[in-house]
């Protein structure tokens, strides 16, 4: 192993604050990039079901030409 310590490894001469730092930010990142999506469909699906909901309730007609 290149560390001794669990602590060597963790403060990594010097540098693990920005090392870490990194870490945690790409996590961060990548949980955004595959959880935004299903939020986003989530919505769009909730709302695209409000809007039929809303149009069993009272059928509308369009005027031809409006």
């Amino acid at each position: 192993m290149y560390f001794d310590s669990l602590a060597a490894a963790l403060s990594m001469d010097g540098h693990g604050g920005y090392v870490w730092t990194a870490y945690g930010i790409c996590l961060v990142v990548l949980a955004v990039i595959l959880l935004a999506p299903r939020r986003r469909q989530k919505r769009f699906l909730r709302q695209l079901a409000g809007e039929q909901k809303r149009g069993q309730g009272s059928p509308t007609t369009m005027k031809e030409g409006s």
